[in-house]
């Protein structure tokens, strides 16, 4: 299939000779003003444009301009032509973002190699970026098996499996999809926040590794000191995800996973743990996460008790309303009780 070629020129002479020069290998589309540039964009998208500088009206720089602050057209490639070929015009060109420039009157070998050497650079470098988005895509997958196999492992500990991991994030992915549709905290739940957060939550109870089986895995109550004990789980997460994962992923996933495991026993009347945080000073991510994480802990089966029906775990939150967990969030996450209900017959 041809390339597109747009060229723009208010000469309809200059017009005709590009055609003559290019249609032979491109397909080749002509507009002969710059404003008439963007009514031929709202429709098409052309593989390159070759853009005169000196017409009436909106010039090359002002169509250039324009291309370049637009996120959906400033990918496309330009080529200036210009009569003028002094140094300061052609520096102008340059810093504008062209990719190269054509003098005129066009001698046409140069005209049709320029055009030649553009299109296939840009073509080797969509194909180039293609394959970076496809290792991209292998690499993080590899990077999330990993964090999902850490976090199975962890829970396995405990006479849990990986099904806590996966019905909390679950649980979290709801409880986010509720507040982005209600607008709340939206400056900070951008789409990185929330996919840093979705993919983060299974790490959330990494800091398990440093807890003795014993006490993990014991049937009956705990005693003081072994409460004491396994509370410490929480700020030994925080730290070993800051320690070992800021190598090897983005350093703000890194935050996001070390707030959600350090603070997730927080209360939001300052009564929780590891540091008594209180309100606002409770980072988002592990608000939300300590919604859903003590919510699977009531409505799941565990080697020490039976899972609760939601009716009755809704009536034990509903008591920490404002205690341990923040009103707006709770309120938002009792709303979706449809979707949790297939969610816990789904899981």
């Amino acid at each position: 299939m041809k390339k597109t070629i747009l060229v723009v020129d208010d000469s309809r002479l200059n017009l005709a000779i590009a055609r003559d020069l290019l249609s032979g290998e491109y397909c080749v589309e002509t507009v002969d003003s710059g404003e008439n540039v963007f009514i031929y964009l709202e429709e098409n998208e052309p593989d390159l444009v070759l853009l005169d500088i000196q017409m009436p009206g909106m010039d090359g720089f002002e169509v250039m301009r324009r291309l370049k602050e637009s996120r959906k057209w400033k990918g496309i490639p330009v080529i200036f032509l210009t009569a003028d070929r002094t140094e300061k015009t052609e520096e102008t060109c340059f810093q504008m973002g062209a990719v190269d420039y054509i003098g005129k009157p066009f001698v046409p070998a140069i005209m049709l190699q320029r055009v030649r050497r553009t299109i296939e650079l840009e073509e080797y470098k969509k194909n180039l970026e293609h394959m970076v988005e496809q290792q991209l895509q292998r690499i993080t997958q590899l990077q999330q098996d990993i964090i999902i196999t850490m976090a199975n492992l962890i829970e396995s500990r405990d006479g849990t499996t990986g099904e806590h991991v996966k019905r909390t994030s679950a649980y979290v992915n709801l409880l986010i999809e509720k507040m982005h549709e209600k607008g709340l905290y939206k400056e900070i739940l951008t789409p990185e926040y929330i996919n840093y957060m979705q993919k983060a939550s299974p790490l959330h109870d990494i800091g398990k590794i440093t807890v003795p089986d014993r006490i993990l895995q014991k049937p009956g109550a705990l005693t003081k000191e072994e409460y004491e004990l396994i509370q410490l789980h929480a700020e030994a997460g925080g730290r070993l995800i800051q320690e070992n994962m800021n190598r090897i992923v983005n350093q703000e996933f890194v935050e996001i996973a070390r707030d959600m495991a350090a603070f997730h026993h927080e209360k939001w009347n300052g009564g929780g743990y590891p540091r008594n945080l209180k309100g606002e000073e409770i980072p988002l991510s592990a608000r939300i996460l300590a919604i859903a994480d003590v919510f699977d802990a009531l409505v799941s089966e565990r080697q020490y008790k039976k899972g609760m029906p939601l009716e009755q775990a809704f009536e034990i939150m509903e008591k920490e309303r404002g205690r341990s967990f923040e009103p707006e969030l709770l309120d938002v996450f009792f709303e979706a009780e449809g979707e949790l209900r297939k969610l816990m017959q789904e899981l």
